[in-house]
């Protein structure tokens, strides 16, 4: 699920570099959110190559803080 995905990633070291195919599709619907900056793969091909995640943004940080799901 893409808020256990963030919630996991929340104190990580940016950038963080993910290659498994689950996190990779939680990054893709966490960045269409709005939630995180990531270079990502085409959502259609997930498995083509590693994700970059870049940064929580502040409306994902905001989530976190509040325990709150993904709009």
């Amino acid at each position: 699920m893409p808020m256990d995905f963030l919630r996991r990633i929340e104190d990580a070291s940016f950038p963080l570099v993910i290659a498994d195919e689950k996190d990779v599709r939680s990054a893709i619907v966490l960045e269409a959110a709005g939630m995180i900056k990531a270079q990502l793969p085409n959502p259609e091909r997930p498995d083509a190559r590693p994700a970059v995640i870049f940064a929580i943004t502040p409306l994902g940080r905001r989530h976190l803080s509040e325990g709150a799901a993904p709009p």
